[in-house]
């Protein structure tokens, strides 16, 4: 019997400390970690050497490759990317792409979890491909996975100095095309049969109905609480009106934790999707919790007259709909509700809380870019306020 089934549907709420294990080692793991001098970069040749520590211990007979060309990539608030070319005796040249966890990062995840994702994936949904995976860090000195390179773009030419998924502007012509693409490839993760997928890195809130959203608040009350460098009171506000208003799931699927745009690539000339990325928040949970991240505002756009449209693609009722059609669910509003709050009050949390806790301590590689966005999760208290007073 697990510690939820221990207790009734009216005090689930009160149980702070039960989330998912996985999730529980990771922010240990980070706590342990604080007294660790802040970050050094890493030069090309520290890239080079520890790839070539991994390849070695993890590609049986590979004694003779090139690493090259090795490249810091621009972005990634949450990971430290590079790119390479990997050439072996008797190949083509690969372009690779490595990332690694940072000593403390915007949030915490697991590299298990995201091989596993990809693994589960597979044509499925466009993906990058895992070549290799060292998940404790024994080799690159920090968990980190290695990838094959995907093509493509994640905006429009015209968007080049837009931050990738804020801001994006599609024209209707582009809307058109990747609508129906965006809706294709989120009800297809949904579809995955996770509990026959190999993911011995994540667990399913089986023990309550309410259990899936409990882990959820659990783990970002548990993050503020770690990470918190000033209080604030609607922060609290939200957490407590989330515990009130737990809600059951009624069906468990794989989420990919971070679906919108920005986090998908395609091709300029043929529209086509090329790779959906950033699995590292991909957990079991309740569907209304990828739609309730899609439709937040931060993300939004309008359309030529004026519609707000989720992620600058379609409507909220249009997004609704097609899912709905395309999955034979349905979408619940007090539970997309709930779920709306919980993206906001993860926002908060990680730009206020964890984001601005890593740039203090010199933790991060991206402390500049941390410390720009601390002042953004000022729209998701709005939107914590927004659905405050509406809801009650």
């Amino acid at each position: 019997m697990t510690a939820a089934e221990k207790v009734g549907a009216g005090d689930i709420r009160r149980q702070i400390d039960l989330l998912e294990p996985r999730v529980a080692e990771l922010l240990d793991a980070k706590i342990a970690r604080r007294e660790q001098g802040p970050y050094q970069p890493l030069t090309a040749l520290d890239v080079v050497q520890r790839v070539t520590a991994l390849v070695q211990a993890q590609a049986s007979g590979m004694t003779e490759f090139d690493l090259e060309g090795v490249q810091r990539m621009p972005g990634g608030a949450s990971k430290e990317q590079f790119s390479f070319t990997m050439t072996v005796p008797g190949r083509a040249p690969e372009q690779l792409v490595l990332r690694l966890d940072p000593p403390e990062s915007i949030v915490e995840t697991c590299r298990y979890r995201e091989d596993e994702a990809f693994r589960a994936l597979a044509g499925i949904v466009p993906t990058p491909t895992t070549r290799f995976l060292d998940g404790d860090g024994t080799y690159l000195g920090q968990p980190g996975i290695i990838t094959s390179f995907v093509e493509g773009v994640t905006k429009p030419p015209s968007d080049a100095m837009v931050v990738s998924g804020v801001g994006t502007s599609f024209t209707p012509q582009w809307r058109d095309r990747l609508v129906p693409q965006f809706i294709d490839n989120l009800t297809k993760i949904h579809a995955v049969r996770w509990q026959e997928a190999r993911l011995p890195h994540f667990q399913a809130p089986t023990g309550h109905p309410g259990e899936a959203a409990l882990w959820q608040v659990n783990w970002w009350s548990r993050v503020w609480q770690d990470d918190c460098v000033d209080p604030y009171p609607l922060i609290t506000l939200a957490e407590q009106w989330m515990r009130d208003r737990l809600p059951d799931t009624d069906e468990l699927v794989l989420l990919h934790g971070d679906f919108r745009t920005g986090n998908f690539m395609f091709d300029v000339e043929s529209g086509q999707f090329t790779a959906v990325l950033d699995w590292e928040l991909a957990h079991i949970g309740d569907y209304h919790e990828d739609l309730g991240w899609i439709v937040q505002r931060l993300f939004a756009g309008e359309s030529q007259d004026g519609e707000v449209l989720v992620c600058n693609l379609l409507t909220r009722d249009e997004l609704i709909r097609r899912y709905e059609t395309a999955t034979g669910r349905q979408v619940d509003q007090k539970k997309l509700t709930f779920y709306e709050m919980l993206a906001a009050y993860k926002c908060a949390v990680m730009n206020l809380g964890t984001g601005c806790s890593a740039a203090i301590r010199g933790h991060n590689h991206q402390d500049v870019l941390l410390s720009w966005m601390t002042p953004v999760a000022h729209t998701f208290l709005g939107e914590i306020a927004r659905i405050l007073e509406q809801e009650g």
